[in-house]
């Protein structure tokens, strides 16, 4: 083997389970994320899996984000022997344990003890980094490796990775871009392309498509509550607690902030006024009020923009609208009152497809009401009961989904609200890749199905074409 090298333990077959190693020289390597492949990606069993690669000589393990794809096999890397620092920013170093807490319960244990004794043991490894400073990993005569953590605008705390590895006489900047954040999310400050990369490990989760325009997302948002107060129903968006549900709390504040302005209820079929100002917006997920906090209190990470509310006596994520449920004995409160009431609402609620958390118990009470209504902001994977309901928007005739076991009608209006990514789609990966004064000689693409690695390649070689650059672009099984 020559050095430096790459190795990858994950994240080349589908869109989960990133892991990569970068081996310096013999005895020596980092790991860049340590990620749990789920889905369609995952065999049996695979939350409880052993690692399946030797972790000595591992220096230190570098987390781009906490998103479970990305950190979720931490536990079976320690289980391995892995002993070194955990680095990542400082936001990433706050949302990692509530992560993996979580993790833990669902897939390990559920005994609180022994949750609270493995936590305690990643936080002691746990090393928070700066954005844009070098930290030196390794450092000794004939090989060194410093590394520098820049933002990718994916969630709060998101990183691409810098390596700058000095092996003998050669130097090679290794970049791994991680996940890359879409234009335009309303929270975090925008990505900037590295300076120089060598060697680029891109993500091609969207490789082979372009997104709508992200400006037109916020007036869909406004239109489909409008319409359901004009119906006297409830919104119900299934959403993930990291990101996603910390960008549709700051639009939903923005939409409630303008309507208070106007201060112009709308005309009802019936004659009643639309009243913004008392729509609830419930958010039902304990660990995502757990997160929304943390993402409160690391406000400095926020962008200018949303920074400037905060300045003006605003707080986007803890408007007094909003309605944090906390017990299960609550939880189970509001879907009965919402139920037989009626009352307009809108809930945001856990899993985001539908296939567990308390967002099920919502379905089972209010899918076979018309009145009501599902609202996809997210990718909803084959086969899920997500994908079901999805595919029910705009059909005619008698449909239903299976929820734990049982059918149910799919009487709800259903609406997918394009928009929200939080992954850069072609145009956004292509920018990053050639946003640097030279090209890169090699890149090499993971984190995306293989229909959309093979179109960013073509892609991404017609654009080297016209740059005149001559960049290897290689694809690993």
């Amino acid at each position: 083997m020559e050095y430096p090298s790459l190795s990858h333990h994950g994240g080349t077959r589908g869109v989960t389970g990133s892991c990569h190693q970068l081996h310096l020289d013999p005895s020596t390597s980092l790991l860049v994320d340590c990620g749990l492949e789920q889905g369609a990606d995952a065999a049996p069993g695979a939350e409880s899996a052993p690692l399946g690669f030797d972790v000595q000589g591992i220096q230190a393990l570098v987390i781009t984000h906490v998103h479970l794809d990305h950190v979720g096999r931490i536990p079976a890397l320690l289980a391995a022997g892995y002993r070194g620092p955990i680095l990542c920013s400082e936001p990433s170093a706050r949302l990692l344990p509530l992560v993996l807490e979580d993790a833990y319960k669902l897939s390990i244990s559920s005994e609180p003890a022994h949750v609270a004794r493995c936590l305690d043991f990643i936080r002691g490894l746990i090393v928070p980094l700066p954005f844009e400073q070098w930290h030196s990993l390794v450092e000794r005569p004939g090989l060194a490796c410093p590394i520098r953590l820049q933002r990718a605008g994916h969630l709060l705390g998101s990183a691409y990775v810098e390596c700058d590895v000095r092996h003998e006489q050669a130097n090679t900047r290794y970049v791994f871009s991680g996940d890359l954040g879409a234009c335009g999310n309303p929270l975090l400050r925008p990505l900037q392309p590295p300076e120089r990369a060598d060697v680029l490990v891109l993500e091609s989760t969207y490789g082979d498509r372009l997104h709508p325009h992200a400006g037109d997302r916020r007036q869909r948002l406004e239109d489909a509550i409008d319409r359901a107060l004009a119906d006297k129903g409830t919104i119900l968006i299934p959403a993930f607690s990291l990101g996603r549900t910390q960008e549709l709390l700051y639009e939903l504040e923005d939409i409630l902030h303008r309507k208070a302005l106007l201060n112009k209820p709308g005309p009802a079929p019936d004659g009643d006024p639309l009243d913004w100002s008392q729509l609830p917006i419930i958010l039902d997920s304990p660990l995502a009020q757990r997160i929304t906090t943390v993402y409160r209190e690391l406000h400095d990470y926020w962008n200018a923009e949303a920074r400037a509310r905060l300045a003006e006596g605003r707080d986007p994520l803890g408007f007094s609208q909003l309605i944090s449920v906390d017990t299960h004995a609550r939880h189970q409160q509001v879907v009965n009152y919402l139920k037989s009431t009626g009352r307009p609402a809108i809930v945001i609620a856990g899993n985001g497809m539908c296939s567990g958390g308390r967002i099920v118990n919502y379905l089972k009470a209010m899918l076979g009401d018309p009145r009501h209504e599902v609202m996809f902001v997210g990718y909803q994977a084959k086969g899920t009961p997500g994908a079901v309901i999805q595919a029910c928007e705009g059909a005619e005739g008698f449909v239903q989904v299976d929820l734990d076991g049982q059918m149910y009608d799919i009487r709800a209006k259903v609406l997918t609200l394009a928009g929200y990514s939080a992954h850069a789609d072609q145009a956004g990966l292509i920018t990053f890749a050639t946003g640097m004064p030279q090209a890169p000689k090699s890149i090499v693409l993971v984190h995306g199905e293989r229909g959309a690695k093979a179109e960013l390649a073509n892609a991404l070689k017609r654009r080297f074409e016209g740059l005149q650059w001559t960049t290897q672009i290689r694809v690993p099984v």
